[in-house]
């Protein structure tokens, strides 16, 4: 099956999902989490965002590897109703590193790619030590028959040290991604909001066939740069309120930002 991604210039909106049940945020209703993601995901359509992903960002502190069947089972009814009010494309991340528990939201959400953390080598986390997961998860997507659900990788994770793999540079590990049947690779910068290194974008797109998307820091000013080397650009902290990703959507500064996609895709 063809990659929807490779060469798409898509940009996917990240849907913030609010704290869920157990969480030490948890507001007490998840029928009014259900309906903000929603409607923050209905926003970034009516602005012509080309996909979505969700992602429990409010979740802090975040568990390590894996989290319990309620937050899975929150995740997979909130990707439901995201997907069927959108009509669009629209992955998942479940923080931190659940990639299993992603996958599985995923199969029974029909969602169309999942974003997995530490899926080659090891690095350390804010939430601890992650280790390396591409041969547990794609072999769990094989048992679930949901080969055409992407599995898209973060390479060199933001909030973590690097210590551990340093005389592994960026390019390498994307090879090891790639090698070990990636989907795709996902670039970053240090930390959320922050913009990923234009070099490393370039150096990494110039030596794997996979899609490469920039997962972190894309805005107005810097988006025609990404867009030029990368396949597809996770956005999330410029179009919300305020340029912070805690912010609602902001409808008006998504507009304006679609605006300019759409003049540099013409380009």
């Amino acid at each position: 099956m063809p990659n929807f991604l490779k060469g798409s210039k898509a940009i996917i909106a990240m849907v913030h999902v609010g704290a869920l049940p157990g969480t030490p945020r948890y507001a007490g209703s998840l029928k009014a989490v259900v309906a903000a993601a929603r409607e923050e995901a209905l926003r970034y359509r009516d602005a012509g965002v080309d996909m979505l992903a969700i992602e429990n960002m409010h979740d802090v502190p975040y568990c390590r590897g894996a989290v319990g069947p309620e937050i899975t089972a929150a995740m997979a009814v909130i990707g439901h109703e995201v997907k069927q009010a959108t009509g669009l494309r629209c992955g998942i991340q479940i923080l931190a590193g659940a990639n299993r528990e992603a996958m599985g939201a995923a199969v029974a959400a029909g969602l169309d790619f999942v974003r997995a953390e530490g899926y080659v080598f090891a690095h350390v986390a804010d939430e601890g030590i992650l280790e390396g997961c591409a041969a547990d998860l794609l072999r769990y997507r094989r048992q679930m028959g949901a080969d055409d659900v992407l599995v898209l990788t973060d390479i060199k994770k933001k909030h973590s040290s690097h210590a551990l793999t340093a005389d592994v540079d960026i390019v390498e590990t994307a090879h090891a991604a790639e090698f070990f049947a990636s989907d795709g690779v996902i670039v970053t910068g240090t930390a959320t909001g922050h913009a990923a290194d234009l070099d490393e974008v370039r150096s990494v797109a110039a030596v794997v066939k996979l899609p490469v998307l920039v997962g972190s820091g894309v805005t107005l000013e810097n988006v025609q740069d990404y867009l030029q080397c990368a396949d597809a650009l996770i956005v999330g902290s410029y179009l919300k309120e305020g340029g912070s990703w805690e912010g609602a959507v902001s409808l008006e500064r998504t507009k304006a930002f679609m605006a300019r996609v759409k003049e540099v895709r013409g380009r």
